[in-house]
């Protein structure tokens, strides 16, 4: 389509979808259906409710609810004004949700019903917010959807440019206070070769958002879809046997999912017999997956699947692992535990941190990125950027992993997950992996605790899977048939899930605490 061409900013994706394509489906949630036409009009209105509470350009507005029609309002409402809209993690406690829309300045506060007893309690702490907004009724505030009625049409003409923020997401702290990260237009639209390339998204796709969309891996993925004037259908929660039955019925093409919920769908009874035959693509990354729920999954979808790899910082996927590299019993097969080659557009270095130096090919280090999809910067927190993004524009991810000969990049852990035993790198993800193939593991984690003798050790938190029993001896028997004994397992303890953020991490850091309280050090 040559209107594509034409959309450089978030504004651009209503405006020229909304009057190029009227009448197409644009956003579905449940019985409910919005054309594009219909999506335009009511985002003039919030636009124009928002400037008359006294937004402008680059001004933030916050927005704390579950997937919906109301995120895509505020998001392209705020666009057409130059403002942000800055979506709030609604797992978050009162205390954190308060510090984010503090942090951010947001001068509006649109809060779902569900979140209306945390709205509650820091609504009197709230240092510059002017309006808060319900979407439901309350005794206090304006009901979202009656205030979009009561404010006038048309479109306030305001431009957005590539270098204006399009987006400012907050980073899930599992490290500290969450940080705002600011991801510009030009950040946005540098991931525009991928949709149609790699994911194989047009404008007949129909895509689903179910992952939250306070994440990158739920608003990127969507907005991804939305650039190329497709059908989003969104989920407000998640439910694997729901997900299931809406493949079919809605005739979804394209999704993005975590690992996690990839495993819960596959072990849905008689998932294999149901009515996948609209799938054309399932995008999967945020967390690592093991060979056995990715091999079920590829058996039981019939689709291709594409992995991918990034952060919020990188505006998301800047490693893909394309649909061809998923072939469980190819002569490639290795390749399945990478994350893929680098985008377009993105160069790739694995760094030795005490040294400075480029790791050699295979040798463990700090992986660095560099593309046009690198964010602007963390909102008001100089120092914090000037420690991720190098003066020449090198990201610094984090993530530990090594480049094979072949430029595939396979992702170790987390920097600062990684357990030294013995004076021996251990890296959880790999045992992770191992340990998930044991058919009584239906999912673990793999932490670092104090030995007295090796410094630290590796302790499995084990959910085992229904109906199996197991021991302690045969996982740590079974661990060392796989890896290097200094790998292995020393202990393992039960679990009836393992706790995770939103985007389908692990909270390592939660499992950990126990287990080094009151050590003045996390390593040994």
């Amino acid at each position: 389509m040559a209107m594509a061409s034409s959309i450089s900013t978030l504004s651009d994706i209503i405006r020229v979808h909304g009057e190029g394509r009227p009448d197409h489906p644009c956003l579905i949630e449940g019985s409910r259906t919005l054309t594009w036409k219909q999506l335009y009009d009511r985002v003039q209105r919030v636009a124009n409710g928002l400037q008359a509470a006294g937004v402008g350009p680059t001004d933030r507005v916050a927005f704390l609810e579950k997937n919906g029609i109301a995120h895509f309002e505020m998001a392209f409402g705020a666009a057409l004004l130059n403002a942000v809209s800055v979506d709030v993690n609604w797992r978050l406690a009162a205390p954190e949700v308060e510090y984010i829309v503090n942090n951010a300045e947001a001068k509006v506060l649109v809060v779902g019903s569900d979140f209306v007893p945390i709205l509650d309690q820091i609504a009197s702490n709230l240092t510059t917010v002017s309006l808060i907004l319900v979407i439901g009724d309350h005794d206090q505030y304006a009901n979202w959807n009656a205030w979009i009625d009561g404010q006038p049409a048309g479109d306030p003409g305001i431009k957005m440019s590539a270098d204006d923020i399009a987006f400012q997401l907050y980073s899930s702290g599992t490290t500290g206070r969450p940080k705002g990260v600011m991801l510009s237009n030009a950040n946005l639209f540098a991931i525009e070769s991928l949709i149609e390339d790699i994911w194989g998204m047009n404008e007949n796709s129909i895509n689903m958002a179910a992952m939250p969309l306070f994440h990158i891996g739920g608003s990127g993925w969507a907005t991804a879809g939305m650039m190329k004037g497709c059908s989003t259908v969104i989920v407000r929660d998640i439910d694997p046997v729901g997900l299931i039955s809406l493949i079919g019925e809605k005739r979804i093409t394209h999704g993005f999912l975590v690992p996690a919920v990839l495993q819960f769908m596959v072990g849905v009874p008689g998932a294999e017999s149901a009515d996948f035959s609209s799938l054309e693509l399932i995008a999967y990354g945020a967390s690592p997956i093991s060979e056995a729920v990715l091999t079920r999954s590829l058996e039981v979808f019939g689709c291709n699947f594409a992995q991918v790899y990034g952060l919020t910082e990188t505006t998301g996927a800047v490693m893909n692992l394309l649909p061809e590299d998923h072939d469980p019993n190819g002569p490639n097969k290795h390749r399945l535990r990478s994350c893929g080659l680098p985008g377009p557009g993105v160069e790739v270095r694995i760094m030795d941190n005490d040294t400075d130096t480029e790791c050699a090919t295979g040798d463990v280090g700090e992986i660095w990125v560099r593309s046009a999809q690198v964010m602007v910067g963390y909102w008001k927190m100089p120092e914090e950027t000037a420690k991720s993004i190098t003066a020449d524009g090198w990201f610094k991810t984090g993530d530990a992993g090594y480049l094979d000969k072949d430029g595939y990049v396979y992702i170790h852990d987390r920097v600062k997950d990684m357990i030294v035993s013995g004076g021996e790198n251990v890296y959880p993800a790999e045992v992770e992996n191992a340990l998930m193939s044991h058919p009584a593991i239906a999912d673990v984690a793999v932490i670092g605790i104090p030995h007295d003798r090796w410094g630290e050790t590796a302790l499995a938190v084990v959910v085992r899977a229904p109906g199996v029993e197991v021991t302690e001896k045969e996982i740590i028997d079974y661990s060392q048939t796989l890896l290097a004994k200094f790998k292995c397992p020393t202990q393992v303890v039960w679990a009836d899930a393992l706790p995770r953020n939103p985007s389908g991490k692990i909270l390592k850091r939660e499992l950990r605490e126990p287990y080094w309280a009151g050590k003045e050090r996390r390593v040994n």
